[in-house]
């Protein structure tokens, strides 16, 4: 998964699910949220405009804070 960045909001940290929600970009492309689904217990990944997200307010996430499902989704999703 080249130049793949995961990152969390810095000021506020948003939660679902008792997960943090992550956000992820690829070599400059959009972004996407990703957020625990407690009915399906599912990671749900949306795309979201570039006015809905601030670079700046974004800090990025170790890989090793990422939950092994959602890892999984994020490959999968990468590779189409």
């Amino acid at each position: 998964m080249n130049e793949l960045r995961m990152y969390t909001k810095i000021e506020v940290p948003e939660m679902r699910g008792g997960y943090p929600v992550f956000y992820s970009r690829r070599e400059g492309g959009p972004y996407y949220r990703w957020s625990f689904d407690d009915a399906s217990r599912q990671w749900q990944a949306g795309r979201i405009l570039p006015s809905d997200v601030l670079p700046r307010t974004l800090e990025p996430a170790a890989w090793k804070t990422i939950p092994a499902l959602l890892k999984r989704n994020i490959a999968d999703h990468y590779q189409e």
